[in-house]
This record gives C-alpha cells, sequence and structure tokens, in this order.
C-alpha cells in the first residue's frame, strides 16, 4: 500500500485531464470523397458535460434538423447526469449515499439499470470495480480542492467500501447502502450510457450517422460524408504523440481510463482518481487502458477495473475475448495490445 503522510507542507501540483481517444475529423467536415457526399451537412456542437467537454458531430440532409436534434441529445445527457452525479446534492445517487444505512431509496429506471450493471461488472472483475468507493471521501482532486489524506483515514474509510451492502430491489425500485457513512460514486461507470443516451436520442430523430465524444470515450454511428469515423489513440506515455489510429463504421465504442485524467503530486508521486476498493490508494501498475467494441455494455466499467487488476490480470480478463480491442500502458512504459487492437491499428 502507498506510504501517505498527513503533512500537506509538499506542494499540491494539479494537472489538466488528457483524452487518450481523440476525434480525428480533419477535412472530412469540409469535403467528401468527390460526389453528392460532400454536399451532405455536417453540424458540430460542443457543450461541457460531466466535468469534461462533450462534442456531437452528426451528418444529415437537413441542418436545421441536425442541430434540433443535437440539442435533444444534450438535454437527455443532462438529465441523465442530474440523475447520476455525485456532485449534485438532489440526485439520486446524492439520496441514497444520506440514506445509507436507514432506508432503502426509490430511483429511477435509468438509475436502477446503471446500477445493475455496476453490480454486473464488480461480479465479473472479482470486486475490482466497485460503484460503493463513494465510501472514501478523504480524497479531493477537483480543481482547487486537491487533498492527500491521512493513512489512518484512508484504512477507516476502506471498511465502508463493499458492493455486497448496495442492496438493489428491482420490482420496488429502490436502491440501499447497508451501513452508515458508505457512498456511491458511478465516475468509472456512468459517463458511457450518458454519452450512449445522446446517441439513442439523435437516431430517435433520425439521425444515423453520428460520433459523441467525451473526454476520450468516443460512440459513433454510421459513417461521415460516406468514410468511416477515425479516431486516434494517444500514447499515454507522450500525449502529444499518437500510437496510431482505427477507423469505426457503423455502431462502435472506444472507451478509455488512466491515471492521466485527474491527479494532483505528492512529494514527487502522482495521485490519481482511479482508487482501489481494496485498499483505497490510487491504483498502481497500468497507466491507461484503451478498449474498443461495438457496444457501451462490453466495456463499460471495464477500463477502471483493469487500472484495480494490474496488467497480467486485465490480459486474462480479456483472453477470449476476439471482438474486443485492448490497449495496455503499463507504468512501467511497455505497451500491450490484444491481437483485435493489432488488427484495428493496422488497418486504420
Amino acid at each position: 500500500m502507498p506510504q501517505a503522510s498527513a503533512s500537506l507542507s509538499a506542494p499540491l501540483l494539479s494537472r489538466r485531464r488528457v483524452a487518450l481517444a481523440i476525434p480525428l475529423l480533419g477535412g472530412a467536415l469540409w469535403a467528401g470523397a468527390g460526389g453528392a457526399k460532400a454536399s451532405t451537412p455536417v453540424v458540430r456542437t460542443r457543450q461541457t458535460l460531466v466535468g469534461t467537454a462533450v462534442d456531437i458531430v452528426a451528418e444529415g440532409p437537413d441542418a436545421q434538423h441536425l442541430r434540433s436534434a443535437t440539442d435533444h441529445a444534450f438535454a437527455r445527457m443532462r438529465e441523465l447526469e442530474s440523475l447520476l452525479s455525485k456532485y449534485n446534492p438532489q440526485s439520486a445517487i446524492s439520496r441514497v449515499s444520506a440514506a445509507a444505512g436507514r432506508q432503502p431509496v426509490a430511483v429511477p429506471a435509468a438509475v436502477m439499470a446503471v446500477l445493475r450493471e455496476a453490480q454486473r461488472v464488480h461480479a465479473l472483475t472479482g470486486g475490482a470495480f466497485d460503484a460503493t468507493v463513494g465510501g472514501l471521501k478523504a480524497w479531493h482532486f477537483g480543481e482547487g480542492v486537491q487533498r492527500m489524506p491521512d493513512a489512518q483515514e484512508v484504512a477507516r474509510q476502506v471498511n465502508l467500501v463493499n458492493a455486497s451492502d448496495l442492496v438493489l430491489d428491482t420490482n420496488a425500485g429502490t436502491a440501499f447502502l447497508r451501513r452508515r457513512g458508505m457512498a456511491l460514486d458511478l465516475g468509472g461507470i456512468a459517463k458511457l450510457p450518458i454519452l450512449q443516451a445522446a446517441m439513442r436520442a439523435l437516431r430517435d430523430h433520425g439521425v444515423e450517422n453520428a460520433m459523441v465524444n467525451g473526454g476520450g470515450d468516443v460512440l459513433v454511428s454510421g459513417t461521415l460524408q460516406g468514410r468511416a469515423w477515425r479516431v486516434g489513440l494517444r500514447d499515454p506515455r507522450e500525449p502529444s504523440q499518437l500510437l496510431g489510429a482505427v477507423s469505426l463504421q457503423g455502431n462502435a465504442v472506444v472507451a478509455s481510463s488512466g491515471d492521466y485524467e485527474r491527479f494532483f503530486f505528492h512529494d514527487g508521486q502522482r495521485q490519481h482518481h482511479v482508487l482501489n476498493p481494496r485498499t483505497g490508494w490510487p491504483t498502481t501498475g497500468i497507466h491507461g487502458v484503451s478498449l474498443i467494441a461495438k457496444s457501451v455494455a462490453e466495456v463499460n466499467g471495464l477500463g477502471a477495473a483493469m487500472m484495480v487488476m494490474g496488467p497480467d490480470a486485465s490480459k486474462a480478463l480479456v483472453q477470449g475475448k476476439a471482438d474486443l480491442a485492448v490497449l495496455i500502458a503499463e507504468s512501467n512504459g511497455q505497451v500491450w495490445q490484444s491481437s483485435a487492437m493489432i488488427q484495428q491499428l493496422g488497418a486504420a
């Protein structure tokens, strides 16, 4: 377990987030590959959501309709964020945490779906993903509020992290944390469903060709002016450089996790927001993970879990999943790619 100091005399230095996956739109927004596709309207909109910049790029025959569809997509994301964010004291998640050890709380169906998914990933990863890491309240990674907790404080709070004490009653539509002091944090599993809700809203409005990008998590549908969407994968060791790019069309998702998103340095050591639910301390062994699949369900929560599991267990977890492309940047500087990822990067 990392050694912690209660002293705050050492400077706490924050760093801006770096998205590991970045859309490579280039000239495709302005010129197609010759022909009718070149004149098809493309609308790009950016708003701040889920703590990051979210971009929607949509293509269709009518620009005004695209803008209306995009507005609905952002509205749907904001609605879900208001339910799932631990930073909103009125959210369903915050209300469940506030009632910990006292009583079950009724939650909307969309929230129940994410909580059930969290429990599924908890079981799949042998507890490496745990939605009750919100109990580790001593850690703060927001701008201007970074804090290095005392080791004894972490030791007390890690006893409140146990997904087995999250009781979901799907018939009654309630969620309950059994012990006082427990709290939910869906940061590792809520963003992709929020982005997916935007994609569904676009499709409900007849938009078949679109991309939703939220801080390095990218969902695509269809094509962009008749060509595949291209997404670059940064080198976590050198964020200014790309390891390569992948070409995606139809339905696909790129999910990224890493210790480069929210962190600060304390006594020369990086302290980051992906916490090991077993120890209460930031994970070690993996610097960043990128996953590519056809659906959100295949990758949601896995990045954070793999950060906890470490390189060897993570590689074992994804073995046999031929349709899942995986890139693991290890803390020792090595980069491992699954056969599917090698093929993806080679074909781009």
